[in-house]
């Protein structure tokens, strides 16, 4: 009977230390599903992508998720998700302005949906000036000091506009920046009633605060009408479908991007507190999300 009694303790010895490796049974059994519930979200340092990124954080996070946004450059963003060192992304712009990335990831990467239609890119300048086309620029150049300001290097729309410089023979130099430059160049011509042309994407908060116009583009080097997808890690779908499925569902309108964008710069809030206030604005809208409302 001691020998018996001695084998089924050992056995329910190694029941117990059986049930810690593999499951953790001593009180931290929730991990596994916590790690399940833990996702990067890839962003980039536009208004654009930000309030997508944050307004779909807010929402997964409400249903449960612990999301990390990740804000690198676009060429850095796209190859984190093809080597799937992030999730996904929600702020593809196509199928022009990040075209040359879509090229390059594709078969490495999965298309989830697209979530925003009637995205633009191009060049822009202020009413006033009396230009209408990019084929008009040679003729005024000097008005423009010889210069398209653009934005961080790395950025679609600026190797579009290199493209754009060969494409219509222009004689201009494309500065290279950032966004915040580029919209403090813009600002401070138009207070002066000065001629500017700057790389421009819509839906912009931008085109809310001065009168601009996109320049005619006859060659059609920016592209038609544009518009913003969600890709995501290959895998991810297999091991997270419950937020997969709110990403296949996520989309909205310009009109609802702008709205966020226009908080963070007019009334100066952050774009956790512009996602905070869209959210709890759009019951309806983030319920279709997630899927709580059919």
């Amino acid at each position: 009977m001691n020998m018996r009694k001695s084998c089924i303790i050992f056995v329910i010895g190694l029941l117990a230390v059986a049930c810690v490796l593999i499951t953790g049974c001593t009180g931290t059994g929730g991990d596994v599903s916590s790690v399940e519930k833990e996702a990067t979200l890839v962003s980039t340092p536009y208004g654009t992508a930000q309030s997508s990124a944050h307004v779909l954080k807010e929402v997964l996070e409400d249903a449960g998720y612990a999301i990390t946004i990740k804000e690198v450059d676009v060429g850095i963003a796209w190859a984190a998700v093809a080597s799937g060192d992030v999730d996904f992304i929600v702020d593809a712009w196509l199928p022009t302005c990040h075209g040359n990335y879509l090229d390059k990831y594709e078969d490495k990467i999965d298309f989830v949906r697209k979530n925003l239609i009637g995205t633009r890119c191009g060049l822009a300048v202020p009413t006033y000036v009396p230009i209408d086309s990019i084929d008009e620029l040679n003729g005024v150049r000097d008005k423009f000091d010889g210069t398209i300001i653009g934005i961080e290097p790395g950025a679609g729309i600026m190797q579009g506009t290199d493209e754009a410089i060969e494409a219509y023979g222009l004689e201009y130099t494309l500065q290279s920046g950032s966004e915040v430059g580029m919209l403090a160049s813009l600002k401070s011509a138009i207070d002066r009633d000065e001629w500017v042309v700057v790389t421009a994407w819509s839906p912009h908060w931008k085109f809310i605060r001065w009168d601009l116009k996109y320049l005619e583009d006859p060659e059609n080097v920016y592209g038609d009408e544009e518009y913003i997808a969600t890709y995501a890690r290959q895998g991810l779908k297999d091991k997270m479908p419950d937020l997969y499925a709110v990403l296949e569902r996520f989309t909205w309108t310009p009109e609802d991007m702008a709205s966020v964008m226009y908080d963070m710069e007019e009334h100066g809030m952050t774009p956790e507190e512009a996602a905070e206030k869209w959210v709890q604005s759009h019951p309806d809208q983030v319920e279709a999300w997630t899927g709580s409302k059919a």
